[in-house]
């Protein structure tokens, strides 16, 4: 069997040495044949140099030319220069398990679905990273998505990361290079659409680094939201309705806000007020919602980090509903003629 490993990434010096060591102690069948195709986005920090050298060190390792600086670009590029007969897709920021490849090829067989891969399991690093992993397994801070369970096994809208045959890209196409974020969303959106089936195995073992500040997961999240209007605009379809649950909270704050400036403005007081009592009533069961999903980790974290998770918990919220209602401004300026996107929703956040 032949496997071809496809990793983006852009200016990742500090991280892409010790990822390939790991890559390199894979548990591996001896009859199977597997290359690493790292599509580099023109990396400026010494990344391109340290990939040369291993891919002197170490054969099977190559360095593939991604132009277009994102993910689905460079997804595509290593897939279009692949082997292999089947794809697996790896990240610079994620440790894995020693049989991590071996798992995906299992589940790929014994599953017979299109698109498998393991839970997506984060653990952060510092203070705020480890609030941030910890708002990550929450289900009231991601809506309660199977990805993220890490006991689950079965079908799933979709999976972290992804291993497929590569007949699947052959049959519903690669991933959109138009989208900077959310294109293994819509690649697993289309593939759904298209008849195929995605599994989750807890046997796939991987664990995600997650973001380790508030204001670079609020830019992260940002982007999230702007992105899934595009998918939604693509398809016309919702993959899911969790994923309006953000923008409907903050736009109920943001109409409420305007009303009662409106109110004031014209003279109406009483109505501002009652408005106004019930935004903070509102929010102030938001806010208990929040320090009651904080509990249950109570035993996992420390004081000062369980103290933040709340608020860490509406950064996740408000970043994403703020993304989704820019990507709505967006797509009726873009209606009348406008240009592209800002860089605050494409350029990369790590």
């Amino acid at each position: 069997m032949k496997i071809s490993v496809v990793i983006p990434c852009r200016n990742e010096k500090r991280h892409i040495g010790e990822f390939l060591d790991s890559l390199l102690m894979q548990e591996l069948d001896r009859d199977w044949q597997v290359e690493i195709l790292v599509a580099d986005g023109l990396s400026d920090d010494g990344t391109r140099e340290v990939l040369r050298q291993y891919s002197q060190d170490a054969p099977q390792v190559r360095m593939i030319d991604n132009p277009g600086r994102i993910v689905s670009t460079g997804l595509n590029a290593a897939i279009t220069a692949a082997a292999g007969d089947v794809i697996i897709r790896m990240d610079a920021h994620t440790v894995y398990a020693r049989d991590y490849i071996l798992e995906c090829v299992r589940a790929l067989q014994t599953s017979g679905a299109d698109n498998v891969g393991g839970p997506w399991v984060a653990e952060g690093r510092g203070l705020i990273g480890r609030a941030i992993a910890a708002a990550f397994r929450s289900p009231f801070c991601t809506g309660g998505g199977k990805a993220h369970d890490v006991n689950y096994e079965g079908e799933v809208d979709t999976v972290y990361l992804g291993c497929w045959l590569r007949s699947v890209f052959d049959r519903v196409g690669l991933f959109d290079p138009q989208l900077v974020r959310n294109q293994d969303d819509e690649f697993n959106f289309r593939l759904l659409r298209a008849g195929g089936r995605i599994w989750q195995s807890p046997r796939i073992k991987s664990t995600y680094t997650p973001r380790a500040s508030i204001a670079a997961l609020f830019r992260q999240y940002m982007q999230y939201g702007f992105w899934k209007v595009a998918v939604i605009r693509k398809h016309r379809a919702l993959a899911s309705w969790r994923h309006v649950v953000p923008v409907l909270f903050v736009g109920s704050i943001l109409v409420s806000l305007a009303l009662i400036v409106l109110a004031a403005a014209l003279g109406f007081s009483t109505f501002a007020v009652v408005i106004g009592a019930a935004l903070a009533t509102g929010l102030s069961v938001y806010f208990l919602a929040c320090v009651a999903a904080a509990l249950p980790f109570a035993r996992s974290l420390d004081w000062r980090a369980l103290l933040i998770l709340p608020g860490v918990m509406a950064v996740y919220h408000i970043a994403y509903g703020l993304g989704f209602l820019a990507g709505m401004l967006k797509l009726a300026r873009r209606a009348s003629g406008e240009g592209a996107p800002d860089r605050l929703f494409t350029a990369l956040t790590r």
